[in-house]
């Protein structure tokens, strides 16, 4: 990512709380393809530094001051001054965390009102469980990474906008729309032709989608998520996604989703995300699994300390039977 493609972000940012307001207006953007669907076709960020739930120190405080908001952002563009130089991670260059929601809102979750996920107390306690085993567990295995070191997917569908490579590419036809991810790589074939979704036994790791236009929203629901899929927010192979994308001007849509699945959550839950248009933004290959040296370095790592410590307690052992 460029500095240009960030300040040209940020441009698109401060324009854009005049085209949400026009979003939630009854004037419709006539924008059609040549067969006459509303037409999605660009590219678009998904970048936000506005967390999914609302920061519990926050309490009930639904928007940030534009002050403070220009703060947030402002701590994206230097190194931290507790660890400058930090080599354990990308440094601030490379980052494109985009700004905070054009709205000034405190989470993207906008339903319930409180911005938290809605989590039943079995799921909370089950998260607690697997949070223990993967603190003694991190690599015994590849199957104890992630699907996103593992270079499978990125989080399923939707994808959380994360530290970079937040866009999508949209493409068009009749029978289809595609959503080309730029993390991973991975592109979503969403028919629109009414033809039947999945039987429940065939299962995905970004689920599978079947799309509608409602009006001049596109409507897609995703369901059949594998068993082995993780999104940034709890989720079983229960959970259905329905996203909906309204294009409102040329240079933005605006999105929401909602997450459904009653043996994780109490309730349904809604966030928001208006999604800039990047008129010159390129996307490049994101070639995960070449040279992916971080999977065989954190095996390696992992049998390393395992050695080291079996060698500790054998010399223990041979210490204690000499005296």
């Amino acid at each position: 990512m460029t500095k240009k493609f960030v300040a040209s972000l940020g441009l698109l940012a401060c324009l854009s709380f005049s085209v949400v307001a026009s979003a939630q207006s009854d004037q419709p953007f006539e924008k059609k393809t040549p067969w006459g669907d509303p037409d999605l076709q660009g590219m678009w960020s998904y970048a936000s530094l506005t967390p999914l739930q609302r920061p519990q120190r926050l309490g009930e405080k639904e928007f940030y001051t534009p002050e403070e908001a220009a703060d947030i952002y402002a701590a994206t563009q230097r190194e931290p001054s507790d660890r400058p130089g930090d080599v354990g991670s990308y440094n601030f260059e490379w980052f494109d965390r985009g700004q905070v929601s054009a709205d000034l809102r405190t989470s993207l979750i906008v339903d319930p009102p409180n911005g938290r996920l809605p989590l039943r107390e079995d799921t909370i306690a089950r998260q607690r469980e697997e949070a223990a085993y993967r603190r003694e567990h991190p690599a015994d295995s590849w199957l104890d990474r992630t699907n996103w070191d593992r270079c499978i997917t990125y989080h399923g569908v939707p994808p959380v906008s994360s530290g970079y490579n937040n866009s999508y590419q949209i493409l068009q036809n009749e029978d289809f729309v595609a959503i080309y991810v730029e993390m991973i790589h991975d592109v979503r074939i969403i028919p629109i032709d009414e033809r039947p979704p999945l039987p429940d036994s065939i299962r995905q790791w970004n689920g599978d989608s079947r799309g509608y236009w409602d009006g001049d929203t596109l409507v897609v629901r995703t369901a059949n998520f594998s068993d082995k899929t993780r999104h940034r927010f709890p989720s079983s192979r229960n959970t259905v996604a329905v996203e909906r994308y309204r294009r409102v001007s040329e240079d933005m849509i605006d999105y929401s989703f909602t997450i459904e699945d009653p043996t994780v959550y109490t309730q349904p839950w809604t966030a928001v995300r208006p999604l800039p248009r990047l008129p010159d933004y390129i996307q490049y290959e994101y070639a995960c699994h070449e040279g992916n040296y971080a999977m065989t370095y954190i095996l390696r790592g992992a049998r390393i300390e395992e050695q080291r410590a079996l060698e500790g307690g054998l010399e223990g052992e041979g210490s204690e039977s000499v005296n």
